[in-house]
């Protein structure tokens, strides 16, 4: 009986017509890339607002159809049809894909945690790391949020496992904002604190049913008053912010107090 009966092989014997198909496989993907991004590009410039931004957002997925299209021509010219070798392909095929999409699971598991958990919800004022925005939309995999410059932001829920998840409001629709003075520290504390809570309760933003704070601090270089108080809404917090720093630099100013210069800090060379 011959012993290779029932061996297989698993890439099949390369000729020169199997490399002509490669190649031309190849050559007309690449040709069909080039032809659909010039294309939709051209088409692009003479389309306006909502169609022109929906026409450039299908070139990568007709990139990735072109590209899967021409690797599932040429596997079968490169590796020989049977059941075993498809299994084999498979199976690295899925342990690759595992190794990639690492990530990727880890933010979906981190999305249903969060679903659960709450750290977030729409309408909520976060912060993770650097970005700070209001939430918008919560997803599987990612947390969309908007910042004051009006960006929108994908954060995926991954970050949950490593970074810490400030939540300004907590479903609540109020959130405490504040305004920050420098002055010099020759001054009547008292009074200044006095001043401070007036120009918050004269804010027309001012959620009359919240505290109001005042907090002083010493600094070798002067006095730090952080104004706290809460807007009627926290979409005004930037507006509340705004009104409450400018009122109060002004009545400040007309009682003749002086504010905290920063020091000069000293080079090398002097």
């Amino acid at each position: 009986m011959n012993e290779t009966t029932g061996n297989t092989h698993f890439f099949r014997p390369m000729d020169a017509v199997t490399l002509l198909e490669i190649a031309v496989i190849v050559v007309i993907a690449v040709l069909l890339i080039v032809f659909m991004q010039r294309a939709v590009a051209w088409l692009g410039q003479r389309l306006y607002g909502q169609r022109r931004l929906s026409m450039l957002a299908m070139v990568p997925l007709l990139r990735l159809a072109i590209g899967l299209t021409a690797i599932l021509l040429v596997v079968p010219l490169v590796i020989e049809p049977s059941l075993q070798n498809m299994i084999a392909v498979l199976g690295a095929t899925g342990i690759a894909l595992g190794f990639a999409l690492k990530d990727y699971a880890s933010s979906l598991t981190a999305g249903v945690v969060a679903i659960g958990e709450k750290p977030y919800r729409n309408g909520d004022w976060i912060r993770v790391g650097e970005i700070y925005g209001e939430v918008i939309h919560v997803g599987l995999r990612t947390v969309n949020v908007v910042t004051p410059e009006d960006d929108r932001v994908a954060i995926p829920h991954g970050r949950v496992w490593t970074d810490a998840i400030v939540n300004a409001n907590d479903g609540k629709p109020r959130l405490q904002c504040t305004a920050d003075f420098h002055l010099d520290p020759d001054h009547d504390g008292a009074m200044v604190r006095a001043l401070l809570r007036d120009v918050a309760l004269a804010s027309p933003y001012l959620h009359l049913d919240s505290p109001i704070h005042v907090i002083a601090a010493e600094h070798p270089w002067g006095s730090h008053y952080r104004l706290k108080a809460y807007p009627v809404d926290s979409a005004q917090q930037f507006r509340f912010v705004t009104d409450m720093t400018l009122r109060g630099k002004a009545v400040l100013r007309r009682r003749g107090e002086a504010f905290a210069a920063s020091p000069a800090i000293a080079t090398p060379e002097g």
